[in-house]
């Protein structure tokens, strides 16, 4: 997997890029990530990249003409790569999404600034738009991170244990159960006497029951749309109201 990211201000990457798990995966060659800068496609003396907004108003909108020769000069001879514009007009970004995108070999995104990007990058260069929440940053820098981190962890090979991405919050709709490891008893606090049992069809149970109810406890409106068993159901009834 290879990532293009467009940006005003590419030092914003170093920091977050060069560690952990997105740092291990470079190493290993899962995945790459090429920062472009924007005002390097800006073809006047002071290589501005932003002007007034027609019809007046606050702030200062990114022009077209460097962000359509960066992606442009840098994406060129490929097909199928998608063109991703960061915007809180966006649509939202979810674990669904990240699955979706870890699908691609290949993905540009583009980080908008200031009051927001002329409308002709989002009509005519971007193909999608993404949106990481429903509140405004500063720009879209932070928010290409969290796409970069959240798709990375997903293809094969970047975790340790396989298995991991399946079972994180939201994999299958639901929020994680609680975690616990040494010590057994932590200022009197002690583990779930379950998980000490050594019995993994009954803790494989008690995690599945734990997610449910941390689920109908924190976020009760995403139990609609995930995918419940009947021995689900017959637990979940137990906390209706009566």
């Amino acid at each position: 997997m290879h990532f293009d990211i467009f940006s005003l201000f590419p030092s914003m990457f170093r920091g977050p890029l060069e560690e952990s798990i997105l740092k291990r995966a470079q190493e290993r060659g899962y995945v790459s990530i090429a920062v472009h800068n924007i005002r390097d496609y800006a073809t006047d003396k002071h290589h501005i990249t932003d002007d007034a907004p027609y019809g007046g108003g606050g702030g200062m909108v990114m022009k077209p003409e460097p962000i359509f020769a960066a992606v442009e000069t840098v994406l060129a001879g490929e097909t199928g790569v998608p063109i991703i514009l960061l915007t809180p007009q966006g649509r939202l970004f979810t674990q669904a999404v990240a699955r979706e995108l870890a699908g691609y070999r290949r993905i540009a995104l583009i980080c908008g600034h200031y009051e927001g990007v002329d409308e002709r990058v989002g009509q005519y260069l971007a193909t999608d738009e993404i949106s990481i929440g429903d509140y405004v940053l500063t720009g879209g820098e932070l928010a290409a991170m969290v796409i970069v981190d959240a798709v990375t962890r997903l293809l094969p090979g970047v975790l340790g244990d396989p298995g991991a991405v399946l079972e994180d919050s939201h994999a299958d709709g639901l929020l994680e159960g609680p975690h616990y490891t040494r010590p057994a008893v932590f200022r009197g606090w002690a583990v779930p006497e379950i998980l000490l049992s050594g019995n993994h069809a009954a803790i494989a149970r008690w995690r599945r029951e734990q997610a449910l109810l941390r689920t109908l406890q924190r976020r009760p409106d995403l139990l609609a749309k995930a995918n419940l068993t009947p021995q689900d159901r017959q637990f979940l009834a137990k906390f209706e109201p009566s």
